[in-house]
């Protein structure tokens, strides 16, 4: 297997131009619009509103103004696919559809995907979703096809400010963390990477700089595993059977009794 491949983004110099989407959209062939979501939401300028099968990346726009709106700022984000090291989606996928490619990024193969939605319940970024022409669920491929070939994914090679950078897992990291150090040198002591280590689902191989609570960027603070729950619910399982099962025997006791009671006879004989 080659050397772990993956997408940086530093948020911090993202400037919402949307070129990612539209390059995304371009090279996989996905349609503009999705019910006409190309409209806006409602929420600052964002048109495309969320991560699905036909949106492989989604610029967040997140406004924090004064009532006034004297004083605030910005905070934008290009989001796709964390192409986890532990991968909920492949974890639970019955038909082998959700492979681990040689770059260690995570692939949904349509032809084998049957929609049974499980992954979609699995992800705990909330990314896949059914595609409704091919009846799939789909997300990104971090290009799977273009890096086959040599080449950056098509969001890295249209973004104009390089937030969202490719290259190798270990490189990207190192250029991360001299961005931190840069920025705390600079007075943002907030900043810092989310998804860059293995603390994280094993690390994520699409890993995001920060300023703010990962709240704030819609992303959740302790993302887990869909087998985690696994063992805590086979517990609870048990213990229920149990329970019902001593309810039973204490129903049928009493049914007992009471029987032999009318009988006029002793239940204990």
């Amino acid at each position: 297997m080659a050397e772990p491949m993956g997408f940086y983004t530093d948020t911090t110099v993202c400037i919402g131009c949307k070129a990612c989407e539209v390059a995304c959209k371009q090279w996989n062939q996905l349609p503009a619009t999705n019910g006409g979501a190309n409209t806006l939401s409602g929420h600052s300028y964002d048109n495309t509103r969320r991560l699905d099968g036909e949106h492989w990346r989604h610029v967040k726009f997140i406004e924090q103004f004064s009532p006034d709106r004297s004083s605030g700022r910005w905070l934008m984000m290009s989001d796709v696919c964390k192409h986890c090291v532990q991968a909920g989606c492949l974890e639970v996928c019955p038909t082998g559809a959700i492979i681990r490619t040689e770059f260690d990024t995570v692939v949904i193969q349509s032809d084998v995907c049957n929609g049974c939605r499980d992954c979609i319940a699995a992800c705990p970024f909330g990314v896949i979703e059914i595609n409704p022409v091919t009846n799939t669920a789909q997300k990104c491929t971090l290009c799977y096809d273009r890096m086959q070939a040599g080449l950056t994914p098509a969001c890295a090679q249209a973004c104009p400010t390089a937030s969202i950078q490719f290259g190798t897992i270990s490189d990207l990291r190192q250029r991360a963390a001299q961005r931190v150090q840069q920025l705390h040198q600079q007075g943002l002591t907030d900043a810092y990477l989310y998804g860059a280590d293995e603390s994280m689902l094993g690390g994520l191989n699409s890993f995001y700089l920060l300023i703010d609570k990962p709240e704030v960027y819609g992303l959740p603070a302790n993302p887990r595993l869909p087998s985690r729950n696994l063992a805590p619910g086979s517990v609870l399982s048990a213990a229920g059977a149990v329970l019902v099962g001593i309810l039973g025997l204490l129903s049928f006791r009493k049914n007992r009794m009471d029987r032999f009671a009318a009988e006029g006879r002793d239940a204990t004989v």
